[in-house]
């Protein structure tokens, strides 16, 4: 029997094209040769196929792989839109199919399914574009309204962020209501989709991973790790993720026992109610209070520097081995 024919498909037109080709990377690295034929697909940031270098289509590229391993992050890669492309050519993929993907990409969705579920998670506000329902030249007493509404709903400091992306990329705090009016104005005259406000939780960052149908369990947490933001301010930003410099990594972290029960608990709940697959990875702040779910990670990255890599020793876990059984379960299909 020969090996089989993996597709590593990375890069992307979003703006995590760099920290795609990463991810990729890493798995090109790792991936055990005895078993697999590794196959480099590049998805350049024109939205243009490549094949070991080659210009090709997607029809092509299934045309000499048996699986894809999906490492594209942000738009088109995780929102469920080359998820529907890979479905359309029978292709399997790792990652979840593209209505979960899509779910988990918009943050105003996913924390509705938290609250739905039971998980704790902070209070947040979705403020419309003023284009989406107001005629040109109403846009100034629109907008100039929306700071308003999110006063009187929860207090400050208040977290702005982009209603889909990853990689903290975007993600600013207000602390002052005149912040809070010009972050939102700059975002709705910068792009076109709604505005994400968040109540600040402050507390102790913590990620945990789910794998599925591993060691005897349908849904498998991986230890809770703790980030240490080095880099100074209350928000672990794109330099502070990606910069071993502006952060420590503690896994298992310093929880209580208690907390880290709630913890991988409360990740196999996201991954199950948000019907994820074959992996994710879920963020939470540890208060004083409680813990709260802040989003999830459909596609979480597995550079040298990301978070579910750094689990997998602590539980004996090799990298070769979770890309292996990941694979597989993307073959079941």
């Amino acid at each position: 029997m020969g090996k089989i024919r993996v597709g590593i498909l990375r890069g992307g037109t979003s703006g995590e094209y760099d920290v795609s080709l990463k991810s990729g990377g890493a798995i090109l690295r790792h991936i055990p040769r005895n078993i697999f034929d590794p196959v480099d697909v590049l998805l350049d940031k024109e939205g243009v196929w490549h094949l070991d270098g080659f210009r090709a289509s997607p029809e092509k590229v299934g045309s000499v792989v048996d699986v894809v391993w999906n490492a594209l992050h942000g738009f088109y890669g995780e929102d469920g839109k080359v998820q529907t492309l890979l479905d359309s050519l029978f292709i399997p993929y790792t990652g979840s199919r593209a209505f979960a993907s899509a779910a988990g990409m918009n943050k105003a969705i996913a924390k509705t399914y938290f609250r739905n579920a039971g998980i704790k998670t902070p209070r947040f506000m979705l403020l419309e574009h003023w284009k989406k329902h107001r005629p040109s030249g109403w846009e100034d007493d629109y907008i100039a309204e929306l700071p308003y509404r999110v006063v009187r709903s929860f207090s400050p400091p208040w977290v702005i962020k982009p209603l889909c992306g990853g990689s903290s990329l975007g993600i600013r705090i207000a602390r002052h209501f005149n912040d809070l009016d010009s972050m939102i104005r700059e975002e709705m005259a910068a792009q076109t989709e709604d505005v994400f406000v968040e109540e600040f939780v402050r507390g102790r960052e913590a990620t945990v991973a789910v794998i599925d149908d591993f060691r005897g369990k349908p849904r498998y947490a991986l230890p809770p790790i703790e980030v240490v933001n080095k880099k100074g301010g209350e928000i672990w930003d794109y330099e502070a993720k990606y910069d071993d410099n502006f952060h420590d990594i503690v896994c298992p972290g310093r929880f209580s026992k208690e907390e880290k029960k709630a913890l991988r608990d409360m990740a196999i709940k996201i991954h199950s109610c948000m019907n994820l697959r074959h992996y994710s990875r879920s963020d939470f702040i540890v208060a004083p209070h409680g813990v709260y779910a802040l989003e999830v990670n459909t596609l979480p990255g597995t550079t040298e520097s990301s978070l579910l890599p750094a689990a997998l020793p602590a539980v004996g876990i090799t990298m070769p081995e979770f890309i292996t059984h990941t694979l597989m379960l993307a073959l079941k299909r």
